[in-house]
């Protein structure tokens, strides 16, 4: 029989292809003599606002699957170690390495064991006795499983965080081509209880303060990018329509990494790393910018430009509205300018209260010059190259000094620059 140390070892390896797991939102309090906390001083979160990584108890409870989807490493056909918790394993885990302080929560995923519903009643037992028997307080994200009961799922959302259902491929022709043991009903129906069920959780706060919380930190989901042909355009459409539909906390973005060779999966050499980060960017655009995905793409260019972010991209396809003047704009417009913030733009509408600010005073508050120069006035002066022609602009955003020496500098990153990888993180566009 295979000893804990073992499992452990297959399924949290298993599980470092889902990446729905950041956590934040919450505010689960601690309580006399229980264990953990998972309040907004910063614990759970697995990645901080400066970076830092902070520890989740990542696993599967197994790798054992009923379903084929070609994509999936964990896929039943594949010829792989596989391994099962049982769930006093996984409490007693969770346990021991809290209070080693190896960790500060759980996240905790599983492949379709059986059936969706005995997988979702084995994950209900995990967290139950958790909250109920050994009073942990710490922070729990469980992935829940599509086509499992309404009555299990709401079970378990009142013991965990959070909740992410992933759906995985962004349309329902790469459902039926690569995994045709699910649909798209069953991913979304779930999506649709867990958002009723906050809601109710809301309301039923105002009118009783004790009133238990229903997924505090709200719910998730995971998009695979590039195992089918669908393009940015669709999958950013899929992602706008799930926030103003399921109120999602946020949508995640996976490369795809080739794990089979299934003849209805594309051949890759290496991830779609750089298109993923492209849909990091934009995600953020609407969530934070007030863009639409019909703004950042269109049907005639529907793929983002790998060689630039979607904010400078965006205002190189829509040149005729810059430049734009700083001492004037109002915030919306502020925030359309590339290198320029939510927060610089605040600062920006402060500081012009005292004064006219100039090109010296925007490096003080933090805008990032190397982009923004391009596209605005200070009291109607460039700093820039004064032509606001897009495609001379592209080129210097894009090769910078190297445009008049006839050379291009060789990158680690295909062109993407370590401040563009760090935007995903950071969120300054």
């Amino acid at each position: 029989m295979m000893d804990v140390m073992n499992k452990l070892k297959i399924l949290s390896d298993a599980a470092k292809y889902d990446v729905s797991c950041s956590s934040s939102g919450s505010n689960r309090k601690n309580t006399n003599k229980g264990l953990g906390n998972a309040s907004v001083s910063g614990i759970c979160h697995s990645w901080s606002d400066d970076g830092r990584c902070i520890s989740l108890l990542k696993i599967l409870m197994t790798n054992y699957c009923i379903y084929d989807c070609d994509y999936c490493v964990n896929r039943s056909s594949n010829d792989l170690p596989r391994a099962t918790f049982t769930p006093e394993e996984i409490i007693d885990l969770t346990i021991n390495f809290y209070k080693r302080n190896y960790i500060e929560g759980l996240f905790l995923s599983s492949a379709v064991f059986k059936s969706p519903n005995h997988t979702m009643e084995l994950l209900l037992k995990v967290v139950q006795t958790l909250r109920e028997k050994e009073n942990f307080n710490g922070y729990i994200h469980i992935k829940g499983i599509p086509g499992a009961d309404k009555e299990i799922i709401d079970k378990v959302g009142m013991y965990v965080d959070r909740i992410s259902i992933n759906i995985e491929l962004p349309s329902e022709e790469g459902l039926k081509l690569l995994a045709p043991q699910k649909n798209k009903d069953s991913i979304l129906k779930p999506m649709g209880q867990i958002k009723s069920g906050i809601i109710q959780s809301i309301d039923d706060r105002k009118k009783f303060r004790f009133s238990p919380k229903f997924v505090p930190a709200g719910q998730t989901t995971q998009l695979i990018v590039g195992a089918t042909g669908d393009n940015d355009l669709k999958i950013l459409r899929l992602s706008e329509g799930l926030y103003n539909s399921y109120d999602l906390k946020r949508v995640y973005y996976s490369a795809f990494i080739p794990v089979s060779t299934s003849p209805n999966l594309p051949v890759l050499k290496s991830p779609p790393l750089v298109r993923e980060n492209r849909l990091y960017q934009a995600d953020w655009l609407l969530r934070f910018y007030g863009f639409s995905a019909n703004e950042l793409l269109n049907e005639d260019k529907p793929d983002f430009d790998l060689a630039l972010d979607p904010k400078c991209d965006w205002a190189i396809q829509n040149i005729s509205l810059f430049p734009v003047e700083i001492n004037k704009a109002d915030y919306h417009t502020l925030i359309r300018v590339p290198g320029i913030g939510v927060k610089s733009a605040y600062k920006i509408i402060q500081a012009r209260r005292f004064r006219s600010i100039d090109f010296m005073d925007l490096k003080k508050l933090g805008i990032v010059l190397k982009r923004a120069q391009y596209f605005i006035t200070c009291n109607g002066k460039h700093y820039g190259i004064k032509s606001m022609d897009s495609e001379k602009i592209r080129k210097t955003l894009v090769y910078g000094n190297q445009i008049n020496s006839g050379h291009e500098q060789l990158s680690l990153f295909d062109k993407v620059s370590i401040e563009d990888r760090f935007i995903q993180i950071g969120g300054q566009i």
